[in-house]
């Protein structure tokens, strides 16, 4: 349900071929949309389904990026984290940051963790700003989208962890500032 979306110029260094294969996935699911009221898009559900939580997961009102991330990590051969529709699951994925080789900060496709009122909101680092990190995550304006959330909601950053080295697209990104702010995911 809704029209693919085409990646802002601005981030055309994602479609890179050696782009880190959780942001390659991302990218393809990128403008699919909640449906409106009570209805249901099929392929949230059916995202659902293919990670195994359709008995709990039931209608895209539910917050989904936990969910989107699920499918991500799924397709791209990487492990799902226990109890992944709950955002905040994540920050127990592949290696903390801090311990990570060769990088001490985000970097291009690290799975991000946020806190917000009522949880958190999960997505993939694609870049960042002075203020604000670039995520490519699912519920953000109740779609698929790339959006700005602060600095100061970060709770983790969490990197696959790889059999022999990380590829070399995975660095840290320096973007614009521009866009507004998401303030809450939900």
């Amino acid at each position: 349900m809704g029209e693919p979306m085409t990646l802002p110029k601005r981030y055309a260094y994602l479609a890179a071929p050696d782009a880190p294969r959780l942001i390659r996935e991302g990218i393809a699911t990128l403008g699919t949309l909640e449906a409106p009221g009570k209805k249901n898009n099929p392929t949230i559900l059916a995202w659902a389904k293919e990670v195994g939580v359709d008995t709990v997961y039931t209608a895209d009102s539910i917050p989904w990026c936990g969910l989107w991330m699920a499918v991500i990590a799924k397709r791209a051969g990487q492990p799902v984290v226990n109890a992944p529709l709950w955002a905040l699951s994540w920050a127990t994925f592949g290696q903390h940051v801090k311990e990570a080789p060769a990088h001490k900060v985000p970097a291009l496709g690290d799975i991000l963790t946020f806190t917000r009122n009522g949880g958190g909101h999960v997505g993939l680092y694609v870049g960042e700003d002075k203020t604000a990190y670039h995520v490519l995550g699912g519920n953000q304006s109740d779609a698929v989208t790339i959006t700005r959330i602060l600095k100061s909601r970060f709770y983790s950053a969490r990197r696959p962890v790889w059999r022999v080295s990380h590829p070399a697209s995975v660095r840290p990104v320096t973007v614009g500032a521009s866009g507004p702010i998401s303030t809450n995911e939900a």
